[in-house]
């Protein structure tokens, strides 16, 4: 096939899935995917974590192109909750068990698992099937409940924030991949990439007391930024977060969005919750202070976002 020909192929095919885009397709702008080149994000529904994690890597060159052999590996999940994988309050165990293997499968030297969780944490781990999950595929889980485990680092971008105490697997770790839960919260509104890094502090109540919009921004410029961003969004909590009541407070959307882009993520992460949950960006207002301390985009129609329905 010519390249003249394949190029028009591919627009066409390009075309005709946008076309077969549900309600919740809808909700991920996107630009028209350019020939051989790794998109910005990879946006996926309608799948089990694993099979979407397995064709998300595949979309941005492998796993390869993140985790290298030797290297130790800390994947920050969201484990804050004393709540079963039904509930959406904690990321879901399988896509963690199926990254653990992913990373170990790169030739990582370790794999490491943690958060500082809001509930006790032996029950956080346990009931949220993450602890199983790490074990079964060879990884590592440690603690986070502990002071000790944290060692202060500085914050020069912050603008409230200037300096943390940040778990050590973090900052002994070569490279970190952070998985969030999408949900909803009661403080920040929206819990997904950007919040989710309020698990690897120690004092969560400074950013309470201190602008917590403006915090978060500013704990997302600490230099050891990860690698990627995987939002679980499989199950979100639509209301009553970030705990959550009963199942009335789920959606199951099936849908994993990956980015490196921890802003625009959060974007596109918002405007999926909008499809079910109205809540404008005003709102959320660590996504745009995280635009302005130059952490990433929010204009998803200047990305190159590849769209796959499963």
């Amino acid at each position: 096939m010519k390249r003249r020909d394949f190029i028009k192929t591919s627009v066409m095919a390009g075309a005709a899935l946008t076309l077969n885009f549900d309600k919740l397709g809808a909700a991920l702008s996107s630009n028209s995917m350019a020939v051989e080149q790794v998109p910005d994000m990879v946006a996926i529904m309608g799948g089990e974590p694993e099979v979407m994690l397995d064709k998300a890597l595949n979309e941005l060159g492998g796993i390869g192109n993140y985790i290298k052999k030797g290297q130790k590996v800390v994947i920050k999940p969201n484990i804050g909750w004393d709540r079963s994988p039904e509930m959406a309050g904690n990321t879901n165990p399988k896509l963690v068990k199926a990254l653990v293997k992913k990373c170990l499968d790169a030739g990582a030297e370790k794999v490491t698992v943690f958060d500082h969780t809001c509930d006790n944490w032996q029950k956080c781990y346990e009931t949220s099937g993450i602890e199983k999950a790490v074990k079964e595929a060879g990884g590592i889980i440690m603690p986070g409940n502990d002071e000790k485990y944290y060692k202060e680092v500085q914050i020069p971008n912050g603008v409230k924030l200037k300096s943390a105490k940040i778990h050590e697997a973090l900052i002994e770790a070569d490279v970190w991949i952070n998985v969030p839960v999408l949900k909803n919260h009661g403080g920040a509104k929206m819990t997904c990439a950007m919040k989710n890094y309020m698990g690897i502090v120690w004092d969560r109540r400074y950013f309470h007391q201190n602008d917590l919009q403006q915090c978060i921004a500013d704990i997302c410029t600490w230099e050891k930024k990860p690698v990627l961003n995987i939002v679980d969004a499989y199950r979100i909590m639509h209301q009553n977060g970030p705990q959550g009541k009963t199942l009335a407070d789920v959606a199951t959307l099936k849908t994993l969005i990956v980015s490196p882009n921890i802003v625009a993520i959060d974007m596109a992460a918002l405007n999926l919750f909008n499809q079910v949950k109205k809540l404008d960006l005003e709102a959320v207002a660590h996504i745009g202070r995280g635009e302005a301390n130059h952490l990433g985009t929010t204009n998803l129609k200047s990305l190159n976002i590849k769209r796959i329905k499963l």
